[in-house]
């Protein structure tokens, strides 16, 4: 059976894209499935999926679309409609790569699609804007954007080699049989917050969990990597969790480019998943700066330039109160088996003896207010060492590969 590649794209004006499309995935020997999410117009070429189908899945109909007449009522339907009907073919193994072809419109619907199927799934995304700043279409999905060059307006010698180069990558993606497993295996999958103030650390827990037999999947903590993280324990690719980085709530409540959300810190308390938790990098935040300058809020702070245009000041005792507080509250629904680790000789490298950011009084001030806010629903366990230090580390693996285990125990 051929690898079906879904081609999400708005006929109505860009039939002749799709329909070259078309062509060249099925030249490559895959399957073409053209969904149409054109709402004004008519359909240029044959769809496979039509505009009103899209519509009815998402609980309207083209034609009360059209009487609307309105983009921003229409988006969220056939976002919604071509979602529910690419999630049930996933779902029976109908699918095996999406192709996205738009200019700002159709960028954002068809990503706004993307974002919601699951990690592993071919996703491409051709695109009149694809060579600025795409962050907002891709959020924390894995898509690959791809700059059309010309606008996409009819073909000519330059889109027909980027729609083939497109449909090519498509039908070779599709054809990858690496897959992203959910939960379900013999091995642990843990998920491994990390930053640079950290490195050495999680590299010693990386070889101390593959050795115990897991698998280990480590996420940059800069607000999108501890939120990918959390995606993937809801879609049940990760099963344990050492929550090594917690500098995503401290730039989340004073304003840093490593900002969490809210949720941070909830999901694997939610989910009941065994996690080892610990204040890496915490202690500052990160802002983006003019090249070697402070600003004035933060001169009366410790500081240290990561680069010479990212500042992290030191938090005060004040403010590491605040965020030992609010990670207290965000672990209140922890019904699990959790452990606060933590390290007295310093939660980060920069904040241990000798460090840029060595400060003990508001350390002790940071530790005291997590050890106070923690529920009693988790373990808190003081450590002498900083949160390198080989012996700490190896204490929260340990004490997590147990959790492990308990939690295997209670669920067998």
């Amino acid at each position: 059976m051929s690898s079906v590649v879904a081609v999400l794209a708005t006929l109505d004006t860009k039939g002749a894209e799709a329909a070259y499309l078309r062509e060249r995935i099925e030249a490559a020997g895959c399957e073409a499935l053209l969904v149409d999410l054109g709402v004004v117009g008519d359909a240029r070429c044959r769809a496979d999926v039509s505009a009103d189908e899209v519509a009815r899945a998402g609980g309207s109909t083209l034609a009360s679309l059209r009487e609307g007449a309105d983009r921003r009522q229409a988006s969220p339907v056939m976002i919604r409609g071509a979602t529910a009907l690419l999630r049930e073919r996933l779902g029976r193994g109908a699918l095996d790569a999406v192709l996205g072809l738009g200019g700002t419109q159709g960028t954002s619907n068809a990503t706004a699609i993307m974002r919601a199927l699951p990690y592993g799934l071919p996703k491409l995304m051709v695109s009149t804007v694809a060579s600025g700043d795409v962050s907002a279409f891709v959020d924390i999905a894995d898509i690959t954007m791809m700059f059309s060059v010309g606008d996409l307006l009819g073909l000519n010698p330059l889109t027909r080699t980027i729609l083939a180069n497109a449909a090519g990558a498509a039908c070779g993606m599709a054809a990858v049989d690496v897959g992203l497993e959910t939960a379900g295996g013999d091995a642990p999958v843990v998920g491994l917050t990390n930053l640079g103030v950290l490195t050495e650390g999680a590299e010693l827990a990386i070889r101390l969990l593959e050795d115990a037999g897991c698998e280990v999947l480590v996420f940059h903590a800069v607000g999108s990597g501890g939120r990918a993280m959390e995606r993937l324990m809801r879609e049940g690719v990760i099963t344990a969790v050492f929550d090594y980085a917690m500098g995503e709530v401290s730039d989340e409540l004073f304003h840093g480019l490593r900002a969490g959300t809210p949720e941070r810190l909830t999901v694997a308390a939610e989910l009941g998943l065994p996690q080892v938790l610990c204040p890496g990098g915490a202690e500052h935040i990160g802002l983006i700066v003019e090249p070697d300058t402070v600003p004035d809020a933060w001169a009366g702070h410790l500081h240290v330039f990561h680069n010479p245009v990212i500042l992290a000041p030191r938090l005060s005792a004040e403010q590491l109160t605040e965020v030992g507080r609010e990670v207290g509250k965000r672990l209140a629904s922890v019904r699990g088996h959790a452990t606060l680790f933590l390290p007295e000789g310093g939660v980060s490298r920069y904040s241990k003896a000798g460090g840029p950011l060595h400060d003990p009084e508001g350390e002790r001030a940071f530790l005291d207010a997590l050890r106070d806010s923690a529920p009693d629903t988790v373990e808190v366990v003081s450590r002498p060492e900083d949160a390198e230090d080989p012996a700490f580390v190896r204490a929260a693996v340990a004490r997590l590969l147990e959790h492990v285990e308990a939690h295997r125990a209670a669920h067998a």
